[in-house]
């Protein structure tokens, strides 16, 4: 019986779903999506992601509970570094950043559900094909630091509190070892520094997970899974107005802690809603 007919013909199936298995309120997981669409589609990718594959292929889904859309104008484009990325070449390249939370314990049965819905939204040809995945992965979190403490918003709200922007930053470590070395330098001391008294008012870590071998063939396999650490940074200003002195150097000073390299530092601010806004601004 194919998993539709059971669906119909048991009407009970979502309600036994739902009765066991992890539920608690957390971010347990992320997926991580930065986009360029080509060039002269960018009011049409925009249009398509935002009024269709937003919702069809991610919101709609069991487990993800939160998302939020960014966008790197070309002046944000233009403050990325270190020029030469192991990420994004050109460095400038993926203007649309998209992030997702999904519930901590989760990711199986969300993966299974993804893989079956973007195989039917490209049978029904509801995916846009002239764009490029530039950084895509789904990622396990592995820690959240917090610029004050206990006070104001949770990791678990940061892609419903209206953030003014969001800086994302991309380091590789040497070896898996080393990764683990990184994160409780970053955790422990890089993170806590960096935090005080900046505009940031959370940091949130992931590790990479593998893509599955049957996802759509337009997406490419993760890189630097047993290596890399993806942060996001939250801000409570617009990242053009506090890049210096808050930005600039984050490459330099892990390298000076001799733990990694950043290959990605890059800027966004949030798209509005139900709008073209900054569309006209990427090139």
């Amino acid at each position: 019986m194919q998993d539709d007919e059971r669906s119909e013909n048991d009407p009970e199936l979502y309600a036994k779903l739902a009765s066991v298995g992890p539920y608690e309120v957390g971010v347990g997981h992320a997926l991580i999506t930065m986009v360029e669409p080509h060039r002269g589609h960018e009011r049409a990718y925009h249009r398509w992601y935002e009024d269709d594959h937003y919702y069809a292929g991610a919101m709609a889904m069991p487990w993800m509970f939160s998302g939020r859309r960014w966008v790197a104008t070309r002046d944000l484009q233009l403050l990325r570094h270190p020029e030469k990325s192991a990420i994004a070449q050109p460095v400038t390249a993926g203007c649309y950043l998209s992030t997702y939370w999904i519930t901590e314990g989760r990711y199986a049965d969300h993966m299974r559900w993804t893989v079956g819905i973007n195989k039917r939204l490209n049978r029904d040809a509801r995916v846009y094909q002239d764009r490029t995945h530039v950084f895509t992965a789904f990622q396990d979190h592995q820690v959240t630091v917090y610029r004050d403490g206990a006070a104001g918003p949770r990791d678990f709200h940061a892609l419903d509190h209206p953030y003014a922007g969001l800086v994302l930053q991309v380091i590789d470590a040497e070896s898996p070892q080393q990764r683990a070395e990184l994160l409780e330098w970053l955790r422990a001391r890089h993170l806590p520094k960096r935090l005080s008294g900046s505009p940031a008012a959370m940091v949130t870590v992931f590790r990479p997970t593998p893509l599955p071998g049957d996802r759509m063939s337009y997406v490419k396999q993760v890189e630097g899974v047993d290596t890399r650490l993806t942060l996001l940074w939250f801000l409570e200003a617009d990242p053009r107005d506090c890049w210096e002195p808050y930005f600039t150097d984050l490459g330099e000073e892990v390298a000076e802690g001799g733990l990694g390299q950043v290959e990605l530092v890059a800027p966004f601010i949030p798209t509005v809603p139900g709008t073209d806004r900054y569309v006209d601004q990427l090139r």
